[in-house]
């Protein structure tokens, strides 16, 4: 028996906040990518560290909060608590990935497209490894054309938001790349869910697993301080509202120096009547 499935139970209150916890990891993880890219090789793999986990854990939220409105007819649901743990470990590990090879790489050619299609690739995985930790009297059936329309909408907004990432350009720059990455995010997730179909094994019953309330309440919470610690390190740390790197990399290429010439007070040799016959005398000693 097919049973009914609603994804906005409480309004549009749930796609509204989990749309904003999606650009808050975003814009947090974008000027991490950024701020990665303009200081020194000893710092830049902890300033991507913290982008992938700030990326992860808002998109991990953003699901989850979405997930709060989302009910099926005649049946309750609960969760898996070792699964959904997963989930958010799955989407900070493969967003890290995606995110260190365009840090390192360059957000160009074929290291953007490997780490946009690694990054989102980690997001549609989080979202159907937290669908998989759902725990119903029924089964989940899913549309396979609208599953892979909701994998390209995530590997193509995490291409474009790494891309603007490397961008290295002011505050409003990053702002606008992560409303763009959250309402993409928020649509391939709401796509996912539309591919989604529900049918139920009989009514009654309490499926295993821990109730919605009892586990992803508490369960939000570390992301969400942590996504709040995050916000800190980026508002406090001067250089990240400007993008502009805090080091010069010297440029070493035959026949360019490390350092500035100083430049001589005195007139040039050759404007000196004897200067020339000077240098002409000069000549490298020979070796015997």
């Amino acid at each position: 028996m097919q049973s009914t499935v609603d994804g906005f139970s409480y309004g549009l209150v749930t796609p509204v906040v989990a749309y904003l916890m999606a650009c808050l990891g975003g814009a947090l993880g974008l000027r991490c990518t950024t701020r990665s890219m303009v200081v020194a090789q000893s710092w830049r793999a902890g300033w991507l560290a913290l982008g992938a986990a700030a990326i992860g854990s808002g998109i991990w939220t953003m699901h989850f909060i979405a997930m709060m409105g989302f009910t099926v007819e005649q049946t309750p649901i609960h969760y898996d608590k070792a699964i959904t743990f997963a989930s958010l470990a799955v989407a900070i590990v493969m967003v890290g990935v995606g995110v260190f090879i365009v840090g390192y790489r360059g957000a160009t050619g074929v290291a953007l497209f490997t780490g946009g299609t690694v990054t989102g690739l980690g997001i549609a995985s989080m979202h159907y490894l937290g669908m998989a930790g759902m725990r119903l009297n029924g089964v989940l059936e899913y549309n396979t054309l609208t599953v892979a329309a909701s994998v390209l909408i995530a590997v193509v907004a995490a291409t474009a938001a790494l891309w603007a990432a490397g961008q290295i350009r002011g505050f409003l720059w990053s702002v606008g790349a992560s409303l763009v990455m959250g309402l993409a995010v928020t649509g391939m997730h709401y796509t996912g869910m539309a591919a989604l179909r529900v049918h139920l094994h009989g009514i009654g019953g309490t499926p295993a697993g821990e109730a919605p309330a009892a586990l992803l309440a508490p369960m939000m919470i570390g992301p969400l301080v942590f996504l709040c610690l995050a916000g800190v390190v980026v508002m406090f740390d001067p250089l990240m509202v400007m993008g502009k790197p805090d080091w010069t990399p010297v440029e070493r290429k035959p026949g360019v120096p490390a350092r500035p010439r100083v430049a001589h007070t005195g007139r040039h040799p050759s404007a000196h009547p004897r200067g020339r016959s000077a240098q002409r005398s000069f000549r490298a000693p020979q070796n015997r």
